[in-house]
């Protein structure tokens, strides 16, 4: 057993020196806390030549704490393409990037007051900004971003990756806001 946690622990100190001499293209992520927003995501990034990456994310609704108390049961899929704007010697994954993204959410939830359950689907295209670094293997993703939505939304405006526009006292079905921090691993 002590041969374990010698060999556990040696590969744990020697793993992030390796890990700057490497250069990851690959890596898995969860967007950080969002099983408290009601779904649970999980994302699959991999680099591209010429500083660009691809990002598929695929969240399960009803996997989390549900604030609205509104039993949510779908699903939500997301493609993002990264365009790496510094070049940063860490990695292919790493730098400040410009995304276009596209998302669809399906789910149906029981309405305020009860009833017989609704159907909100929606999708956006976003242009999002943000930057990706890594820790030895352990790589933060952060991003805001925001764009035009069509569908059918759901009444509290959220669709589990992206909030319908209820800022400022006025409402807008059309536009779509989101931001996150995913946290993972690179291989």
């Amino acid at each position: 057993m002590k041969r374990f946690l010698i060999i556990i622990a040696l590969l744990t100190l020697t793993t992030p020196a390796f890990a700057q001499q490497q250069e990851y293209s690959r890596a898995i992520k969860i967007t950080f806390l969002s099983w408290a927003t009601g779904s649970t995501k999980v994302s699959y990034e991999y680099a591209l030549p010429h500083r660009q990456s691809g990002e598929i994310c695929a969240s399960l609704i009803s996997a989390g704490y549900d604030k609205y108390k509104n039993d949510p049961l779908g699903f939500t899929l997301r493609y993002g393409h990264k365009f790496f704007l510094t070049s940063e010697d860490k990695g292919p994954l790493c730098g400040f990037y410009l995304r276009p993204e596209a998302i669809y959410s399906r789910y149906r939830y029981t309405p305020e007051g009860g009833g017989a359950r609704k159907l909100a689907a929606m999708g956006t295209l976003l242009a999002t900004a943000g930057y990706q670094t890594t820790f030895g293997r352990f790589i933060v993703d952060g991003w805001f971003g925001g764009g035009p939505a069509v569908g059918i939304p759901a009444e509290t405006g959220y669709h589990h990756g992206f909030q319908l526009w209820k800022w400022l006292g006025t409402e807008n079905d059309n536009v779509a806001m989101s931001f996150s921090i995913r946290v993972g691993y690179c291989f």
